[in-house]
């Protein structure tokens, strides 16, 4: 006899509960803390390798079971859903697919939730009320400008024009004899560099923080000095907005601002409330202020303006001490430290300083870095922040949790030069890749230029051993993507160049479509080479083939309607499927903008104008990740691009103070205007207007500029020592680079401070 409906109930939340059991069983301490949340809120704080994403997703699944649960109690068919966000696309992807295997476990649907970006999220909410949010989508275009952005551009301009007396003032800077050369040679870099950058920075830090342009003309009346900063700021933000507005476009703060604008309404925030019954944040030392208004807004039931914070639905999962971005972004670690002190007032912080990665001498090497960062003199400063929350990594308490260390573990050299410093990588990598050919490794490097040269100098040689070598900067550039397309179009358009096709020609090299040959022989004469007459050279093979190629290009530009140029240039170029994704959202956006004037001309333009003036972001796979830590392969990538990542062996090359940590470099042609940057005053300035404080003056308000840089590049060092699993290989040479522009230019350079103090501690 079958049983009952209810016996099955029963059956079924008992089994629910045992399996439950087994995933909470598995778990390590803080893990467990978010696993156990069944409300209010919850901070997170995980030192590196503690496994945040994986108790996450953990936690994630056990709340939806949970909320099965009382779906069954009560008979409440009011389903919602659990919002899970996180920071960049890969990770959505990452981190939905690891609460699906858990939901399987729990043998429930993969359901329930939804895994978005912070701007994914706040661009669904917005679309959903376009007559609140004000973003009418469909005839709006999204843009990423950077400083030299016509919108920008445009922005200065109109600025210069409306305020005279401040521009002429900045003309004269700390003294000016009036001499007409000096006086343009400043009108052009007052134009087109200083007060660009000054725009591009201000507008990026206020915006995203829900600061207007009034608002910094307020805050402008606290402080004084020649040059009035922040009342330019203001104004150089009025005239952007002003400008962005008439065009319909918007910007990626712009998304945020508009579902904020939705929230603030009382029937629509409870509409959007109403869908949610939690939200888990990770990565959440990487929130502004804005975005970390959304979501408590998201998990409260409380109207926008009545917040209780202690009743939020929330868990914020972070590390203040891989805040890595707040120097280039709005991003700032002070908001999560705040969060996880309120929270821990409540009895509400769990910590998760248990780490599997690494093995222990790291884990030792990673925490003496810490310790000494935060008791060096400029750290101690009363005001100030110290760069490092005191959270030291543990290993884990528990049989075979972590890894056993290869050699010493830790290896620390000074080579003479930079040429040495290849000569002993490589031959650790040799001696390591022969021990064990399915290991992972990676050379971090501070910036691509490094990349670039080390990749160049250590291709032969791997090679050579059959080591497969990856370089992040130069194979994953998709912002190839644009300027390619580009190059095509204007060979179609003026096939007769020589410029235009040796460009073509040297993407179509570059792309191995055509095998590699004398590029500019071909180019000197377009018209005998794409058609050659019957007294002309006989062409080789290989000419041929080129010949044919641009030939099958120039006839699909006469056959094909303009809009599908682009998709089938991509196409023809044998794009992978992320390089195709970045070509589609390429020729959407170009379509969207020569709406109404389609013609070549217009699409030439508009192409140049991403290209010459805009980072355009290209569409990541899903599984990029994996790519950089494949078994065998020795990996080159950016400190920061290697975030959230791990590998077997760790190599951390070129440690010199001119780079960790540091310093801001005031650009001789703007030396004028004095010791400062007028963008990073305006930055420092804004974030103590922000933090409730006293507007800092230029000489403040620059020290403090200097000391945010110097504690996040410290914090970028110790993001990339606690990459390594096994092996931490670190050098500092004597001599090396002033700029990795010119890298056969050396010169005694001193090692990173903390490099220094690493060596004499651990070389005993």
């Amino acid at each position: 006899m079958p049983d009952s409906p209810i016996i099955a109930e029963v059956s079924a939340l008992t089994k629910l509960k045992e399996n439950i059991a087994v995933i909470r069983a598995q778990l390590r301490p803080g893990q467990t803390q978010m696993a156990d949340w069944q409300g209010g809120p919850l901070a997170v704080s995980a030192v590196p390798g503690a496994g945040k994403s994986t108790g996450m997703a953990a936690a994630a699944a056990i709340a939806i079971a949970r909320q099965y649960e009382y779906y069954l109690n009560t008979g409440n068919q009011d389903y919602k859903q659990l919002i899970v966000v996180t920071f960049t696309r890969s990770a959505t992807a990452n981190i939905k697919l690891k609460i699906r295997e858990n939901l399987k476990k729990l043998s429930l649907p993969q359901t329930g939730f939804a895994v978005y970006t912070l701007h994914g999220l706040a661009l669904i909410i917005a679309s959903r009320h376009p007559h609140l949010s004000g973003l009418q989508l469909e005839n709006a275009t999204l843009i990423t400008p950077n400083q030299s952005h016509k919108f920008i551009r445009t922005a200065v301009e109109q600025w210069i024009t409306n305020y005279p007396e401040i521009y002429l003032r900045l003309l004269a800077g700390n003294q000016f004899d009036g001499e007409e050369t000096e006086k343009l040679r400043r009108q052009s870099v007052l134009r087109t560099e200083i007060l660009p950058d000054l725009a591009y920075t201000v507008i990026h830090e206020a915006k995203s923080s829900g600061i207007s342009p009034a608002d910094l003309l307020k805050w402008s009346e606290q402080t004084h000095n020649k040059y009035d900063i922040l009342r330019i700021a203001a104004g150089l933000y009025e005239q952007y907005q002003k400008i962005m507005q008439l065009q319909d476009f918007i910007d990626y703060d712009d998304m945020i601002l508009g579902a904020l604008k939705v929230l603030r309404n009382p029937s629509t925030c409870r509409i959007e409330q109403n869908k949610v019954f939690a939200v888990f944040e990770d990565e959440a030392q990487d929130s502004s202020p804005l975005q970390t208004d959304l979501l408590e807004i998201l998990a409260s039931q409380e109207y926008a303006d009545n917040l209780d914070k202690s009743a939020l639905n929330l868990i914020r999962v972070g590390d203040p001490n891989q805040a890595i971005n707040s120097t280039f972004t709005p991003a700032d670690p002070i908001y999560f430290r705040e969060f996880c002190e309120d929270c821990q007032i409540q009895d509400r912080l769990a910590e998760m300083d248990q780490a599997g990665r690494s093995t222990q001498i790291i884990i030792d090497a990673a925490n003496f870095a810490l310790e000494w960062v935060n008791n060096q003199d400029f750290a101690k400063i009363q005001h100030r922040q110290a760069p490092f929350r005191n959270q030291k990594i543990q290993p884990v308490n528990q049989e075979n949790g972590n890894p056993e260390p290869v050699g010493q573990g830790l290896e620390i050299h000074i080579p003479r030069d930079i040429h040495h410093t290849v000569e002993l990588l490589s031959q650790r990598v040799i001696e390591l890749f022969t021990e064990n050919p399915q290991a992972c490794a990676a050379i971090l490097v501070r910036e691509n230029r490094q990349g670039r040269w080390l990749g160049a100098a250590l291709a032969p040689i791997c090679e050579q051993h059959k080591i497969k070598l990856y370089d992040v900067g130069e194979k994953e550039r998709r912002s190839h993507v644009p300027q390619e397309i580009l190059s095509l179009l204007q060979f179609c358009d003026r096939p007769h160049s020589p410029d235009y096709l040796k460009a073509t020609l040297e993407v179509l090299v570059e792309r191995q479509l055509i095998p590699t040959q004398d590029i500019n022989t071909l180019a000197s004469l377009p018209e005998e080479f794409l058609y050659p007459g019957p007294l002309a050279t006989p062409q080789t093979e290989i000419v041929q083939k080129a010949a044919h190629l641009c030939r099958s290009l120039l006839r699909a530009y006469l056959e094909l309607p303009f809009y599908q140029i682009i998709s089938f240039f991509a196409l023809s170029l044998k794009y992978d499927q992320a390089e195709l994704a970045t070509a589609d959202k390429l020729a959407e956006r170009v379509n969207l903008q020569i709406f109404g004037n389609s013609s070549m001309g217009a699409m030439i333009s508009t192409l140049s104008e991403i290209v010459n003036s805009e980072r355009f972001e290209s569409v990541e796979p899903e599984n990029v990740e994996a790519q950089y830590t494949k078994a065998g392969q020795l990996t080159i990538i950016t400190m920061h691009k290697a975030k959230g990542l791990d590998w077997d062996y760790v190599f951390l090359p070129f440690l010199h103070e001119n780079l960790i940590p540091g310093r801001f470099w005031i650009p001789p042609q703007g030396q004028f205007l004095g010791d400062f940057t007028l963008s990073e005053v305006a930055r420092a300035q804004i974030r103590a207007g922000l933090h409730k404080k006293p507007i800092p003056d230029i000489k403040q308000a620059w020290e403090e500029s200097k000391y945010l840089k110097i504690a996040e590049e410290y914090r970028l060092l110790y993001v990339a020592m606690t990459r390594a699993k096994r092996l931490l290989w670190m050098s500092a040479a004597q001599k090396a680079p002033f700029t990795w522009n010119k890298p056969e230019n050396l010169q005694t350079s001193a090692p990173c401070p903390v490099f220094t103090a690493l060596k004499r501690q651990f070389s005993r």
